[in-house]
């Protein structure tokens, strides 16, 4: 609760924290607008495809030409992590093959790593955290997303002596969703042709988060950072607002909605016929947690009816929530609590959850797959061991391979549905990952 004060030591001292960034894109935007605002944190240099779109981008959020002339552009993230610039690398690309090239990198190079990119994440981040553990860096999910901001949940839980019953976070969803398209999509955020004309819209990219795939991703990091486990059928994505979520997000034998306590769930802000749910959590994040059933539970539930904790009806079970997240904006903390602790804000423990790529229609064979927010599949999320019992093609890496054989429309895709290049780094280091965490060891 001090990282400020220890911010500015660092400033006064004239050892600020040496940051790169890699991706210029929104969140990497929006994290730059603040960097030039914190004290004891110094942004060195930063690595896209475009560097001057990322010069243009650091302009667009405040950088002077004088703060300017004291970073460093760059195309390659390589040349970044190899550079004696950076104590921290942000990896902000969205690219699961980048990412885990990035990661591998800071492992060789000693340098701390924060991971925006979830969607690395969720291919191979147990590996990737266990390799940053070996090489004695630090391997960080970004505090903003939500991932990051479920785990600072869980841990306040598990720290004041509750049990995590539930733990996730808010979305729109209805089940029709998983088969829309970036064709499709505009209408469902209610886009008019003559906004999405006159913006900078990536269909895909907003298509993934309607289609369900990017909650998958998301609950995938929290399980395998936390320890909860999904349910054994993926999201269920229950309508509740947040005055419900004591009795929605309990278990089934107690008149919930889990499959188990200890569990990943998303909720949803519409209710199935359409309707908006009163008091959603669409931006925000929670968890649901009870009272020990053991000598001084009577006493914890008192103390939630006195200080006005939403309980269910038993009184036993009860959560905490945040509303928003502010996204890049938030990303600062991870920079600190790496870069001052040598703590991550989350970072995967083990193999719990995986993101199975699943079809969205009828597949031919001889189609391509265009993997995440496309036109072919959407992720579903899916306990480790059952996706690695299935055989299932990760989502991560289900982009640009062709399919061998017809897939019925929501079935999975399994590894042998496909034609892939297994000398692919990225591929072996996700089948190096399924060889390590197999078996008993797939569940944590």
């Amino acid at each position: 609760m001090n990282l400020h004060a220890l911010l500015q030591r660092r400033q006064a001292d004239g050892k600020p924290i040496r940051v790169g960034l890699i991706g210029a894109g929104k969140f990497g935007s929006m994290y730059l607008s603040q960097a030039r605002r914190t004290a004891g944190i110094r942004l060195t240099t930063v690595a896209d495809l475009s560097p001057a779109r990322a010069r243009e981008a650091l302009a667009r959020v405040g950088w002077t030409e004088a703060e300017l002339h004291d970073v460093r552009f760059v195309e390659s993230g390589a040349e970044l992590i190899a550079g004696d610039r950076v104590d921290i690398v942000i990896d902000a690309t969205g690219s699961p093959a980048a990412g885990i090239a990035h990661v591998l990198a800071c492992c060789r190079h000693g340098k701390h790593v924060v991971m925006v990119n979830v969607e690395a994440d969720a291919l191979a981040g147990p590996l990737l955290a266990r390799r940053a553990r070996e090489a004695g860096i630090v391997y960080s999910l970004a505090y903003g997303d939500q991932p990051a901001l479920i785990c600072e949940l869980c841990d306040w839980c598990r720290t004041a002596g509750f049990e995590v019953v539930a733990a996730g976070k808010g979305t729109k969803y209805l089940p029709a969703y998983h088969e829309s398209t970036p064709e499709t999509v505009w209408p469902h955020y209610g886009f008019s042709p003559e906004r999405v004309a006159a913006g900078d819209f990536n269909a895909q990219m907003f298509n993934s988060f309607l289609d369900g795939t990017k909650s998958a991703i998301e609950m995938a990091a929290v399980a395998n950072a936390t320890g909860l486990v999904p349910a054994p059928s993926g999201l269920a994505f229950p309508p509740c607002g947040v005055d419900d979520l004591p009795r929605v997000l309990r278990p089934q034998d107690e008149g919930g909605a889990l499959h188990h306590a200890g569990q990943v769930e998303v909720i949803s802000s519409l209710e199935r016929d359409g309707r908006p749910v009163f008091r959603d959590l669409r931006w925000g994040v929670y968890v649901t947690f009870r009272a020990g059933a053991e000598q001084g539970e009577d006493y914890v539930r008192r103390c939630f009816g006195e200080y006005g904790f939403p309980t269910d009806p038993s009184g036993r079970y009860s959560a905490m929530y945040k509303p928003t997240h502010a996204i890049g904006l938030e990303l600062g903390i991870s920079v600190a609590s790496v870069g001052l602790r040598g703590e991550p804000t989350g970072a995967a423990t083990g193999w719990r959850g995986d993101v199975v790529a699943t079809a969205k229609r009828a597949l031919r064979a001889g189609e391509t797959l265009d993997g995440e927010g496309g036109y072919t599949v959407y992720g579903r999320l899916a306990p480790a061991a059952d996706s690695l019992a299935l055989g299932a093609l990760p989502l991560g890496l289900a982009h640009g391979v062709t399919l061998k054989r017809a897939v019925a429309a929501h079935a999975p895709v399994r590894w042998d549905d496909v034609a892939f290049d297994a000398t692919d780094a990225t591929v072996r280091f996700r089948r190096e990952m399924e060889a390590a965490f197999a078996g008993a060891k797939a569940s944590g």
